[in-house]
């Protein structure tokens, strides 16, 4: 878990890009975006996706993985 809050970190500062895989609603997903916003003690990140540019609100410990692209 440390090292993706620092992918998400260094994402945030660097405007790089991501490969997110986390889980929703009981499936494995993996999108590509940036990083807006990481708030560690509020276990939570907002992330705009490649595809649709839509901001997506999520909760840090949903994230399987935080690569960069």
């Amino acid at each position: 878990m440390e090292q993706i809050n620092f992918t998400l970190i260094e994402a945030l500062h660097t405007n790089k890009q991501v490969y997110l895989t986390y889980y929703k609603n009981g499936q494995r997903i993996t999108e590509t975006g940036f990083i807006q916003f990481v708030d560690s003690l509020g276990n939570l990140f907002v992330f705009i996706d490649e595809v649709f540019e839509l901001k997506n609100k999520m909760r840090l410990n949903e994230l399987i993985d935080a690569r960069f692209v």
